[in-house]
């Protein structure tokens, strides 16, 4: 409730000030009046538009689904660095060419339908789409709680249905062929390390000499790297270092005393410091560009089947022929070098591998990784995560306990730490033999089949 003040200027001439409080209760001015009268429909005229503020406005609505995005709500919705990149792709690529240009209140449940409609048409898989329905939801339960829509028009809409794949665990068997494929002594250290703790890779990549207490043989797990693109880092760099992990706490794992005697003799080997990372990306380690080949005469190569209008070696062959073997290829490179040497074509610089030491994910997989998983003949596709998953599965499956497995691993709720149990493919041989004691029971013991 408002009200007007009596004041007196300098000469003794009374005046009123017109006061209200605001939504906070603050006392606020609506201005200086002559008479009380005056004062009073100041206030209350105050007042009134306070309140008409707070109502939902047909104009708010009107405003294009881009402004709204990119104007108000991105800018201000605060998640994480790595989740702020991953909406920005989905949002430029899949959701704002089809409501960029409509009005909020305008977009309604069938248009999201047909939304989805169009992506599956496209070929975008139930995942990418599940996820984007996300991000679409987030946008307007934001709009409707700041009172821009008054229908959520994502509510009661479905997306194609996810199949649950079953986790890859790689066998201890299996572990044991890749660990010796591995040429890189530090890189089976850190391969050690990962399925002993079940680190995530931007905590493992993180470690420094001060995270492990050798006397104990506990590591502190209390930060992580991320990896961005320069538009998303506060700085234009590349890896940003988090003061906290990915359920934002700190946590501590017991390692081995084999593997704390290992690592104890690397960091004394190496003289890392305690603030040195355990692991990172040396000079020479970074990779060369690549060389072109020496270009064969494309009258020694033949045609293209089944046409044979263009040689092998040739643009032609490449470009109209579509063909994609190495002349062709090389062929093709060493046309778009020379046109970059000539300053044509808006040359760019020759990428490298942009890191303060910290070992990129993509270094990893495509120079140790992958070429041990080929080197060792898995016949699975294994990937450095899926480490993690068979820490934990070998752990339930060895008889540790569920809550110490799950504040081992970081998981906010035991439920995650659960997906692990029976999860190694020899678990059914259990329920084989229970099943075999029960079918075989009334069956002479020379009669008994194998199963």
């Amino acid at each position: 409730m408002g009200f007007a003040r009596l004041r007196k200027s300098k000469d003794g001439r009374e005046r009123y000030t017109a006061l209200y409080r605001d939504q906070r209760g603050r006392v606020r001015s609506a201005g200086t009046y002559s008479t009380e009268l005056q004062a009073d429909k100041a206030w209350q005229k105050a007042e009134a538009k306070l309140a008409l503020d707070r109502l939902p406005d047909a104009g708010k609505g009107r405003q294009r689904f881009r402004r709204y995005v990119e104007d108000v709500w991105f800018p201000n919705h605060v998640i994480e660095l790595r989740t702020r990149e991953n909406y920005d792709y989905e949002i430029n690529r899949h959701i704002m060419p089809w409501f960029a240009d409509m009005r909020m209140i305008d977009v309604m449940p069938i248009d999201v339908r047909e939304w989805v409609t169009h992506l599956q048409k496209e070929g975008v898989n139930p995942p990418t789409i599940r996820y984007c329905m996300t991000v679409l939801s987030a946008i307007f339960t934001t709009a409707l709680n700041d009172l821009v829509i008054v229908l959520h028009p994502c509510k009661g809409v479905k997306t194609p249905p996810v199949p649950k794949k079953k986790r890859t665990i790689i066998t201890p068997e299996q572990f044991d062929a890749l660990y010796e494929a591995l040429t890189d002594a530090r890189m089976q250290l850190l391969t050690e390390l990962k399925i002993e703790t079940g680190l995530r890779w931007g905590e493992v990549t993180e470690l420094r000499g001060k995270d492990i207490d050798h006397a104990t043989r506990v590591l502190t797990v209390s930060r992580v790297v991320i990896e961005l693109s320069p538009k998303h880092h506060p700085e234009g760099g590349r890896f940003l270092v988090k003061d906290y992990p990915k359920d934002r706490e700190h946590r501590t794992v017991r390692i081995s005393a084999q593997l704390a005697r290992r690592l104890g003799a690397y960091i004394q080997t190496e003289q890392l410091a305690d603030d040195a990372l355990l692991f990172f990306l040396r000079q020479e380690e970074l990779p060369r560009p690549h060389r072109l080949r020496v270009l064969c005469d494309p009258q020694t190569l033949g045609y293209i089947e089944p046409d044979r209008r263009y040689r092998h070696g040739t643009l032609s062959g490449y470009s109209a022929g579509k063909c994609r073997c190495q002349h062709c290829k090389d062929a093709y490179a060493d046309y778009r070098a020379r046109r970059r040497e000539a300053g044509k074509d808006s040359p760019r610089r020759r990428r490298v591998v942009n890191t303060d030491g910290h070992i990129p994910r993509s270094w990893f997989r495509d120079h140790i990784w992958k070429p041990a998983t080929m080197t060792a003949e898995l016949r699975v596709h294994v990937r450095p995560h899926d480490l993690r998953h068979a820490h934990a599965s070998w752990l339930l499956a060895g008889g540790a306990d569920l809550q110490v497995v799950k504040e081992r691993l970081g998981h906010a709720s035991i439920t995650t730490t659960e997906k692990y149990l029976h999860t190694l493919p020899d678990e059914d041989d259990t329920a084989l033999d229970a099943f075999a004691k029960i079918r075989n029971r009334s069956k002479p013991a020379s009669t008994i089949r194998a199963v």
